[in-house]
């Protein structure tokens, strides 16, 4: 287990991380984590007193990393760029399963299935941790059916997002 206290920093124009809410874990720390390990992985533990687990850093070259806050985790700690966090964390090597409910109705959608078994388990814990994460089943409900629609379309997991902002800026989903 590994702990420091770091700042919360966000990115400005920086390609596809532009935007992003963030903290930097630097080579010392990773390499402690994860020796000799220069590739993303996972850890779990606490940001401040929020839990995390299956959390992925990504590397930032030169050893260094970053953990990228999603709007759960900054809601969890109450915290946004500026301030100070104390983060205790260790390398998570539970295996991430892919939602029971997904694979249900995959079953019976051989075009999604088709797509779901090309990706990576990386790319398959991105949809499985998104309907997991749903914090009702309406919202669980929802998001099978958006993920089914975009597997049988061919889609990635990115592609889905950027498609799903458009139609609620659109205002033709209200979720």
């Amino acid at each position: 287990m590994v702990s420091f206290i770091t700042t919360i920093q966000k990115f400005g124009r920086q390609g596809e991380k532009t935007g992003w809410t963030y903290i930097d874990i630097s080579p010392e720390m990773a390499d402690r984590l994860n020796p000799g390990v220069k590739k993303s992985f996972r850890v779990k533990g606490k940001l401040d007193k929020y839990p995390i687990k299956a959390v992925a850093i990504l590397p930032m070259g030169e050893g260094a990393f970053i953990m990228a806050l999603n709007a759960e985790m900054r809601k969890g700690i109450k915290k946004q760029k500026g301030d100070q966090l104390s983060v205790k964390m260790e390398l998570d090597t539970e295996e991430l399963k892919p939602s029971s409910e997904l694979l249900e109705i995959l079953a019976d959608e051989p075009l999604a299935l088709k797509k779901f078994n090309s990706l990576t388990k990386g790319h398959q814990n991105y949809f499985s941790k998104w309907i997991e994460s749903a914090k009702t089943d309406a919202t669980k409900a929802k998001r099978i059916v958006y993920t089914i629609r975009f597997l049988s379309a061919g889609s990635t997991f990115s592609e889905m997002l950027r498609t799903i902002k458009k139609e609620k800026e659109q205002g033709l989903i209200d979720w």
